[in-house]
């Protein structure tokens, strides 16, 4: 059961990074950049090199951060809820970054059955001027029953339109991605240890979350960016299950001018992995 002490008494440690060339053609490759047969030279070649604006999603930051052991949490049955990203202002390369994460909503969803903590993570330049504003929503499975909300304050879930998709690109994972997303700073076993993976439910390792969703940013960037991906300055989705590494995603997208409604899904089992998902496309 969460301990709510002990989580409001914990300080997420602060985190700096730069952002700098090897590091955004890390992330790059980490989020399957050069698998497909389209050009994306300029997010992996140092010649007019492109920052991916999810790379905001693994600058500043401790890492899997659930695994501290003064929360005492059973890490490996805690689950990627929910993730958003707004930018501010661009990622610059060559710029140092750091940031804070702070704890906010807490929900129970009752005896036995999960607790829902949401943290509120910021990203700044070294004299505090804001480059992006993230959520994430962890899911404790089995940690419920401690009293309080049920549900998370804010928006209903959205829903897509019930039409086909305006357009849609399918881009591969590689059997190792999930062992090249974890050197941008996620080191949780499940990812990469089948013995971990086993405990939570799963049959091998599975691919992280985050590296779904910057494959996925990826796709908006080819879909609604002109392969631009400076346009693309938000996003956001609820993980619903999860991808194994060596399958294809194919991402959906239905747009309203600026804003972009898609949906993530492995074709091969037919399977959603990302849902309700929005995202802003600026400038294009």
């Amino acid at each position: 059961m969460l301990n709510l002490d002990r989580l409001r008494d914990f300080a997420i440690p602060a985190a700096e990074d730069i952002c700098d060339p090897r590091s955004a053609i890390l992330y790059a490759l980490g989020v399957g950049a050069g698998l497909a047969p389209i050009d994306e030279q300029h997010l992996v070649f140092e010649r007019d090199l492109a920052v991916l604006p999810t790379m905001a999603l693994v600058l500043g930051t401790p890492g899997f951060w659930p695994m501290a052991a003064e929360l005492g949490w059973d890490w490996p049955n805690i689950l990627h809820g929910e993730q958003s990203l707004r930018l501010l202002r661009p990622l610059e390369l060559g710029q140092l970054v750091h940031g804070r994460i702070e704890i906010g909503d807490i929900a129970d969803k009752g005896p036995g059955k999960p607790a829902l903590v949401r943290a509120k993570r910021t990203l700044m330049t070294p004299t505090d001027l804001v480059i992006a504003e993230m959520e994430e929503t962890w899911v404790l499975r089995g940690a419920g029953g401690f009293g309080g909300p049920r549900d998370l304050p804010g928006a209903a879930a959205t829903a897509m339109p019930d039409e086909p998709a305006h357009a849609m690109l399918d881009l591969p994972t590689a059997i190792n991605q999930a062992l090249l997303y974890r050197l941008t700073g996620d080191r949780n076993p499940l990812h990469v240890d089948a013995g971990t993976a086993a405990s939570a439910g799963f049959d091998r390792p599975i691919l992280h979350g985050l590296a779904t969703m910057g494959l996925v940013g990826r796709a908006l960037v080819h879909l609604c960016c002109d392969g631009n991906p400076a346009f693309l300055t938000a996003i956001s989705a609820r993980f619903t299950a999860p991808v194994w590494p060596g399958e294809t995603v194919r991402t959906e997208i239905w747009r309203d001018g600026v804003d972009v409604l898609f949906r993530a899904s492995v074709p091969e089992r037919c399977v959603v992995v990302m849902d309700g998902g929005q995202a802003c496309v600026a400038g294009f």
